[in-house]
């Protein structure tokens, strides 16, 4: 069928002589799969799907399309969240898959840190760290299908943020390929470097906008020789943070989560989950699950440190009720509540939800003051937060009332609920998307609510790099 295409299209006739039939196809049940994203909220065409098998394939494919007008789209597992890897309606588009790109190319131990390519599974990742003792401090509920680059891509966060930064703060080097086919390269982490702007920096989170990532050099910590996790019941959000600062006074860097929960999520992931047991008996207003890790010379007294850290915290009245962890299972138990809590609201009805941060103080107040605000706005919906309180970002789900036609309730009233939602993080200096990108979700909000300097600038560099607009065209700006 490729082939067939090629001989009436003279850009897929090229591309096929450069990535042959394994890199290059039209076959519809082969690229139908990942020309929808993963939520199903956004479907688009694409001229083909290539996958080209190193570097230099790549470099000369993206010439190729510049000398066609061709756009691309990047695609890493296509388990983004905001529609930044699916193609538009026009079929003009090659779809590109980076899959075929997941070699490791080296791990060094000694320096603690990895090399690898763009194509590698997250959990691939985790894999190979932890066969040399040593592991890679982000997770996320998709990695058995999030790829290296589409996290770099995006700037991915997840439970570890806390401790270990976003994606941001653990790439050590970068490789990608530009608009014009040249390779930047800069895999060798250097400590200090101060040859004019941090270029690598520039492409994280650029979410395939500015240059297609294609390897990187990953920063590695020692693996985890202990943890506990305790599951923790407060009686309101406020009371959620001071606990937070407590934990972080007594246990500093080893509290590596702190994720917040409603009862509501709780109750909902029963009855999404029949078979999960609730870590406390009693109902509380919030949950937390707060994790404590150590390695090797921490280990023998982390158990200990910990149960000093919640008497202390019972002592002082920071918390109604909390459980511990007394094994890997039951802690895996605590974690599996905690990222059940997605799926668990999406089968409760229809909803929009919101990637939100503002500063790290200011979250208590944000959703008790914004929620019952919401609900009074668009009355018989529920606002709903959950999520990473360490570093001031939640998920901020307004749920519908009990509706005939979900769609048409997301186009409507989810829309304005959204733009609410957004008006309101941005008043309160935060950000409408503190995880998840930009994608072609948001992007007419940031238009809309961004500062214009900052936009500016997002588009003179977009311009100054990719000026024919072919590197994912229609998102992010």
């Amino acid at each position: 069928m490729t082939a067939s295409l090629a001989s009436i299209d003279p850009f897929l006739e090229d591309a096929l002589a450069l990535l042959g039939p394994r890199g290059l196809t039209c076959d519809p049940e082969l690229v139908s799969p990942w020309l929808t994203d993963w939520r199903g909220r956004f479907t688009g065409k694409a001229r083909a799907l290539a996958s080209p098998a190193n570097v230099e394939e790549l470099s000369q494919l993206v010439r190729l399309c510049g000398q066609h007008g061709v756009p691309i789209v990047p695609q890493g597992g296509n388990s983004g969240m905001s529609g930044g890897a699916t193609p538009d309606q026009t079929g003009e588009a090659l779809l590109l898959s980076l899959r075929r790109m997941n070699h490791i190319r080296e791990i060094d131990a000694e320096a603690g840190r990895v090399t690898c390519e763009a194509g590698v599974v997250l959990q691939t990742l985790h894999e190979a760290a932890e066969a040399q003792d040593l592991r890679f401090p982000l997770t996320l509920g998709g990695k058995g299908s999030a790829t290296v680059g589409g996290l770099i891509s995006t700037n991915a966060g997840g439970s570890q943020v806390l401790r270990h930064g976003s994606m941001r703060a653990l790439v050590l080097g970068l490789e990608a390929v530009l608009a014009d086919g040249q390779v930047f390269s800069a895999l060798t982490p250097l400590k200090k470097d101060n040859r004019g702007f941090d270029l690598k920096q520039l492409l994280i989170g650029s979410e395939g906008t500015l240059g297609i990532v294609t390897a990187a050099t990953l920063r590695l910590l020692p693996a985890v020789a202990e943890r506990v996790v305790i599951w923790a019941g407060v009686s309101s959000l406020p009371a959620a943070r001071t606990l937070l600062l407590h934990c972080e006074a007594m246990e500093g860097e080893t509290l590596e989560g702190f994720e917040v929960m409603p009862q509501a999520s709780i109750d909902a992931v029963k009855d999404h989950m029949p078979a999960a047991r609730a870590p406390l008996e009693g109902r509380h207003a919030w949950h937390v699950l707060i994790e404590v890790v150590a390695d090797r010379a921490g280990a023998a007294t982390l158990r200990e440190r910990c149960e000093a850290m919640m008497a202390d915290a019972f002592e002082k009245d920071l918390l109604e009720d909390a459980a511990m962890s007394a094994s890997e299972a039951q802690a895996d138990a605590f974690w599996l509540i905690r990222e059940t809590v997605p799926a668990a609201e999406r089968a409760r009805g229809p909803a929009v939800q919101h990637d939100i941060s503002v500063p790290v103080e200011k979250m208590p107040a944000f959703v008790e003051i914004t929620a019952p605000m919401l609900e009074a706005e668009f009355p018989g919906t529920e606002a709903i937060a959950f999520g990473h309180l360490g570093d001031g970002n939640v998920h901020y789900h307004v749920i519908a009332p009990q509706v005939t036609d979900g769609k048409a309730w997301n186009a409507n009233e989810g829309k304005a609920i959204s733009r609410r939602v957004h008006d309101l993080v941005t008043q309160w200096g935060g950000s409408i998307s503190a995880e998840h990108g930009i994608g072609q979700l948001k992007r007419d909000e940031l238009v809309r609510l961004g500062d214009p300097a900052a936009l500016y600038m997002l588009r003179a560099v977009k311009q100054a790099l990719d000026p024919q607009g072919l590197l994912n065209p229609g998102k992010l700006i």
